[in-house]
C-alpha cells in the first residue's frame, strides 16, 4: 500500500537578493541586522549565505553577484520590483535603531494598529526593504517615533542609492 504526503508549505527556507556590491550587502546583513556569513556552496558565482546566528540557525538569505544576478545592462537591479520587503521578526528594537544612527542609515518607526507590535524599517545597499518586527511588550525604552519623517508611510520609499553609506 502506497502513502501520499499531503502536500504543504512547511515554512520559508530563504529568500535570495541581488546584489551589485557583494561586500557593502554583506556587511549591511551583518553590521545591521546581525546574520552571520557562513558555508555557501560553489555556483561558479560571487554570492554568500547569511545564517541566524543560533546554534544551527538556517541560512534564510542567499546574496548573489555577478552571472545569474545581473540584468540585460549588465547590473544587478535596485529596489524590491514585485517584493515589497523582507520581514523578520526581532528583538531589541533599540539596539537595532542605534545601529542605524552608528552606521548613517536612514530608517522608519511604526506601532502595528490594535497590537503590541513595532516595526522598525531599513533599506539594505541594493535597495531591499527590511522590516524588522518586534514585540512591543517584550521591548524595553521608549514607543517607536510616530513623529512626521520617522513614521513609516506604506508605499513611500525613503530609498536613496546615491546617500548609502559605506558600511563595508
Amino acid at each position: 500500500m502506497s502513502e501520499t504526503t499531503e502536500p504543504m508549505v512547511a515554512g520559508l527556507f530563504h529568500v535570495a537578493v541581488k546584489t551589485n556590491n557583494l561586500s557593502q550587502t554583506v556587511a549591511f546583513y551583518e553590521k545591521i541586522l546581525g546574520l552571520r556569513n557562513g558555508f555557501r556552496p560553489d555556483f561558479g558565482f560571487p554570492g554568500a549565505w547569511l545564517y541566524v546566528p543560533v546554534a544551527g540557525g538556517p541560512a534564510i538569505l542567499h546574496v548573489y553577484a555577478g552571472g545569474p544576478a545581473m540584468g540585460p545592462d549588465g547590473r544587478a537591479p535596485l529596489q524590491t520590483g514585485a517584493i515589497d520587503h523582507l520581514s523578520l521578526a526581532c528583538r531589541g528594537f533599540h539596539g537595532y535603531v542605534a545601529r542605524c544612527r552608528t552606521h548613517g542609515l536612514d530608517w522608519r518607526e511604526f506601532i502595528v494598529p490594535n497590537t503590541t507590535l513595532w516595526q522598525l524599517f531599513v533599506y539594505d545597499p541594493s535597495g531591499m526593504q527590511c522590516e524588522l518586527t518586534f514585540e512591543g511588550a517584550a521591548e524595553t525604552g521608549p514607543l517607536p517615533d510616530m513623529s512626521p519623517g520617522r513614521a513609516y508611510v506604506a508605499g513611500s520609499s525613503f530609498f536613496d542609492a546615491a546617500r548609502y553609506p559605506s558600511l563595508s
